[in-house]
């Protein structure tokens, strides 16, 4: 019998703009992007590279020729009155375009 996990994964249809929650703009990423035309954005946690792909190229209108994911374990915080915690867990993709295309965020 699945998880509950397994069967969210399969049933969730996703729009684009929920897949790719927001660009991440560092200055490793502005590099990556001048030098390698590779872009980094923080997408929904349930997304697989297919959707991450499509909705990419739907938002922005460029050709993507590979996707890498990461999932990012959010850190252990301590809090002011001596209490700790943890940040959210979020995950990364690292997009490749082709090298027509480019993205502009400024």
């Amino acid at each position: 019998m699945p998880r509950q996990t397994d069967i969210t994964k399969v049933n969730l249809k996703l729009e684009p703009y929920q897949i790719v929650l927001r660009p991440l703009v560092t200055e490793k990423g502005y590099h990556r992007a001048e030098h390698q035309n590779t872009y980094f954005f923080e997408v929904h946690k349930l997304a697989n590279k297919v959707q991450i792909k499509e909705a990419v190229e739907t938002l922005f209108d460029v050709k993507v020729d590979e996707v890498r994911t990461q999932n990012r374990h959010g850190k252990k915080v301590r809090g002011r009155r001596g209490g700790y915690g943890t940040r959210r867990d979020w995950k990364k993709a690292i997009v490749k375009l082709n090298s027509e295309h480019k993205i502009s965020y400024f």
